[in-house]
């Protein structure tokens, strides 16, 4: 279970946060593939803690010896002894905290491939109402608080909480008014440790979402600059980041002013438990009830308390630090994933969310590389999109009751103006967006033939593509990792990027993306669409992949584009209407309904909405360059 968070001063629909049951869930089942080595590290942390107390009674032994005046030499079995206990427990201490620590990275490890994964998955519609800056903090600052407390607080809290409960019990097997003595300095630490913890989970769930939105802020700003000094934004823009920031460092003043409370606190519980315990010894010595060793090695146990209960509270900081980024964490990987709909039958959306949010509980499920798309084996259509709606939330409507099927092969190119839900459409046909209401189907044989069937069923590349960093070579294997040499070769040739690639410092061991060669525009979308002919899908979705090159570059892309696309079924954002002349059929969109389709000829000379548009972008070609 999650809980939807929404910053009040940008109303940002920030990613939801787990809850703390479910995130306590969420961790078990992270740990439980490993429960050997956990049960393994505390095992033995627990045995070398069991010999670390027997550094109090041998040093009571001493104590004793000397008090009853005995020769020299009746030292010498103890502190042999003593030398023996420090060499096994520091052996086995290292081994006990080696595994927790392998324990704890082996968690983490598997936390941040679920949450990449499904960050990677996440709608795209979601993500645009989250802001990027929520995502980011928790990618960036959450995983860092996680990871710290892994590697740092998870072994020193194994091993205090094992010293506590072992100490406590030497002290019974002493004299049962020891560990009387010493609990008195429990109830104040207890209450220390629930004043604490119900101030910090909400005080650091807090400070995670200001940084959050702090982040939102400048990236916007930054982001944004050449527009933010056009309109001499700077002052407010400047005003906004200063005001989340003194939010940030305020919540940040506060978590200090509570951290020295706690210690504050802490030392009146030492003071407390240690003159109790001396008070008792006092006394059993005056009665004879015990000799004057056993009675140090009484004091000397609760002293060697002070560390590991300090040790353990003090914890608690990181642990709820940790805890608040823990549930920003689950809350992104427990995001309801599009289950795959029974063969056969419609997807319906409110049906299909439903099963969605049962399958959370399944957690450690891996989630998909796309949506899983329906097989109908009865069908001819390659994609059939069924009555499909969208909203991107309450009244703001992008389609209504959209239905298309493309036929096996066909070109399909979508027009129609900015805003008529042409890019929503683009994405819930190649499966990354889900529609509020409504399916989309394909029938079974869609997968490529050369990655395997139905591993790539379909691909979607839009105007905003990425070069990743490293090679070429590496950067086009990421469609299909096993592509030799000539298979990248024959992709670059198809898409008529072959000269320029070779023509690189290093041909496809040109390293580019940040830091490498900069590839303009054009050529990383010609970039993008090689990786599409590995890939080879079935099914291609083109949401204006050619929209960045220039006009000079415009034809060349283009061709790209249809030899990319030659043998596939296509569906076509088309920017340009040249796209639309070369398509086998064209459909109109106009306020997220379908108002026209058919040929281009045909619809031309309809005089409807296709031949406005046609007619608009025809005449500005004739009376100024192309844009």
């Amino acid at each position: 279970m999650t809980t939807d968070s929404r910053t009040p001063d940008t109303g940002a629909d920030l990613l939801p946060i787990a809850t703390p049951a479910r995130t306590r869930a969420a961790l078990r089942t992270l740990i439980r593939p490993d429960r050997g080595l956990a049960l393994t590290g505390i095992g033995i942390l627990v045995a070398a803690t069991a010999v670390g107390l027997l550094v109090q009674p041998l040093l009571g032994r001493i104590v004793d010896i000397v008090a009853d005046g005995r020769p020299a030499g009746d030292l010498t079995l103890p502190v042999v002894l003593l030398v023996a206990v420090a060499v096994v427990q520091g052996l086995t201490t290292t081994l006990g905290l080696t595994r927790i620590a392998r324990l704890g990275e082996t968690v983490l490890a598997r936390l941040r491939e679920r949450f990449v994964e499904r960050a990677l998955n996440l709608p795209a519609d979601r993500l645009e109402r989250a802001g990027a800056g929520d995502l980011t903090a928790r990618v960036t600052g959450d995983v860092a608080r996680v990871a710290e407390a892994v590697r740092s607080a998870l072994p020193e809290m194994a091993r205090s909480v094992l010293a506590i409960v072992l100490t406590l019990g030497a002290l019974a097997l002493l004299d049962v008014r020891f560990l009387l003595a010493a609990l008195l300095a429990v109830p104040v630490q207890l209450l220390t440790a629930r004043w604490y913890v119900r101030r910090a989970l909400t005080l650091y769930a807090d400070q995670r979402v200001a940084n959050g939105a702090q982040q939102q802020q400048l990236l916007e700003t930054i982001g944004g600059a050449v527009t933010v000094r056009g309109h001499r934004l700077e002052e407010q823009h400047t005003e906004r980041s200063a005001g989340r920031s003194r939010k940030a460092v305020d919540l940040t003043m506060r978590s200090v002013n509570l951290v020295l409370g706690f210690y504050g606190r802490l030392h009146i519980a030492e003071y407390i438990g240690l003159a109790a315990v001396l008070i008792a010894g006092f006394w059993l010595v005056h009665d004879g009830a015990v000799s004057i060793g056993t009675a140090t090695a009484a004091a000397l146990y609760f002293h060697s308390l002070f560390g590991p209960v300090n040790a353990a509270l003090v914890l608690l900081d990181d642990a709820q630090s940790a805890a608040a980024g823990l549930a920003r964490l689950v809350g992104v990987t427990d995001l309801a994933e599009q289950p795959e709909p029974a063969t056969g039958e419609p997807a319906a959306g409110k049906a299909a969310a439903g099963k969605a949010e049962a399958g959370k509980a399944e957690a450690g499920k891996a989630a998909p590389a796309s949506v899983p798309r329906q097989r109908i084996a009865s069908s001819d259509a390659a994609v059939t999109v069924h009555a499909v709606s969208h909203a991107y939330g309450p009244g703001r409507p992008v389609l209504h009751e959209v239905s298309l099927t493309l036929e096996p092969g066909e070109h399909v190119a979508l027009v129609g103006t900015s805003g008529a839900g042409k890019s929503t459409l683009a994405r819930i046909v190649a499966g990354v967006q889900q529609p509020t209401s409504g399916s989309v189907t394909a029938p079974a044989g869609t997968g490529s033939a050369t990655a395997g069937a139905g591993e790539h069923p379909v691909v979607l590349v839009t105007q905003e593509v990425h070069v990743f960093t490293g090679t070429l070579a590496e950067d086009l294997r990421l469609a299909r990792p096993d592509a030799s040499d000539a298979d990248l070769r024959t992709a670059l040739a198809t898409v008529h990027a072959l000269e320029w690639a070779e023509a690189l410092p290093e041909g496809l061991a040109t390293v580019v993306g940040e830091g490498g060669h900069r590839l303009d525009p054009a050529r990383a979308q010609q970039l993008a669409l090689a990786r599409l002919v590995l890939a080879d899908p079935a099914l291609a979705v083109l949401d204006e992949a050619t929209a960045e090159a220039g006009s000079a570059g415009a034809r060349v892309l283009e061709r790209s584009a249809e030899a990319a696309l030659a043998g596939r079924t296509a569906l076509v954002v088309a920017h340009r209407l040249t796209q639309a002349v070369a398509a086998d059929r064209v459909v109109v969109l106009e306020a997220g309904r379908v108002v026209e389709s058919g040929p281009h000829d045909e619809l031309r000379d309809a005089d409807g909405p296709y031949a406005a548009l046609w007619r608009a972008w025809s005449g500005s070609r004739t009376t100024a360059p192309h844009p």
